[in-house]
């Protein structure tokens, strides 16, 4: 497929794990050329055999055949999150990104409805001011402002895509029955965001098609109580959900406890008047899917 001036579609994913991967295929046919980064030989091996050309990056340096694909590179997904020392990409680039990538046309950024912070249940859009809580998510935002420069800088398209909990095939609710790591805590009205991991896909490739820019909420149609998507998904399997817990007496790891400190409800209708339409709208129709079709165990 070619690009607007002639030049081969090249898809570039830094960071091609579970998001990344579900972007290549929505982007793969066509004579689309598609290539990822992961940080191991084994994971690159993997790539391979989900048709992806896959080179190795640590964060650190950019080997010669790395920089070689990025000269072809025309659209360009980060999906490796930022560090104490920030954005791993726009590090190594400085203010050269245009050397490195000359041909790039489109860039996605992939974030996290965690940079709203807590909005104590309340509806939030991309509008919302931004509270980030965790360190995390403060050196999202950061990293957020960087690509967002990029792009103005370039005059190149940025979109900004804030992820919320993302599940689908080999990892969901059935998957923690099956282990026995799923837990029913109860916490009085907190509600999580969740998106399948499909429609994260096909978000951006509706995005890049209309070379579209700006942040989205990329996040499903309703905010649920994280119990009640493991009750659904235990009747489905035709367990028992585990019993109730107390959120407040529950052994949990700080991380754990940390995602529990943010409670809101995120709105999609940004990307909704746009005509983009969530094959996965709400996560019963999404367990159904999963576990009806098999693809659950991924």
């Amino acid at each position: 497929m070619e690009t607007g001036r002639g030049i081969v579609m090249h898809v570039m994913i830094f960071g091609c794990g579970y998001s990344g991967t579900a972007i290549a295929k929505a982007f793969a046919g066509s004579g689309i050329r598609i290539t990822g980064t992961t940080r191991s030989a084994d994971k690159a091996e993997q790539l391979t055999k989900e048709g992806i050309e896959a080179f190795v990056f640590d964060g650190e340096t950019i080997d010669p055949a790395l920089a070689e694909a990025m000269q072809t590179a025309t659209h360009l997904v980060q999906s490796i999150a930022p560090g104490k020392s920030g954005d791993p990409l726009l590090r190594l680039a400085q203010l050269n990104l245009k050397a490195l990538v000359p041909k790039l046309e489109w860039i996605c950024y992939l974030s996290t409805v965690g940079v709203y912070g807590d909005h104590k249940g309340a509806w939030v859009s991309e509008q919302t001011s931004l509270h980030p809580v965790a360190d995390r998510s403060v050196e999202r935002v950061e990293a957020e402002d960087g690509w967002l420069r990029v792009g103005i800088r370039l005059g190149l398209p940025v979109a900004v895509l804030r992820l919320s909990g993302i599940y689908g095939p080999g990892r969901n609710a059935f998957c923690n029955l099956e282990k026995g790591t799923a837990r029913r805590l109860i916490k009085a009205n907190q509600v999580f965001n969740r998106i399948r991991v499909e429609d994260i896909g096909a978000c951006a490739r509706f995005l890049s098609d209309r070379k579209l820019g700006g942040i989205y909420n990329v996040t499903d149609d309703e905010p649920a109580p994280p119990q009640d998507v493991i009750v659904e998904a235990a009747r489905l399997m035709g367990v028992e959900p585990p019993p109730e817990q107390a959120f407040e007496t529950a052994e949990l790891t700080p991380m754990a406890r940390s995602f529990y400190g943010e409670n809101k409800r995120v709105s999609n209708a940004k990307l909704r008047a746009l005509g983009f339409q969530f094959r996965y709208p709400e996560y019963r129709m999404s367990l159904a899917e999963l576990w009806s079709s098999g693809a659950w165990r991924g």
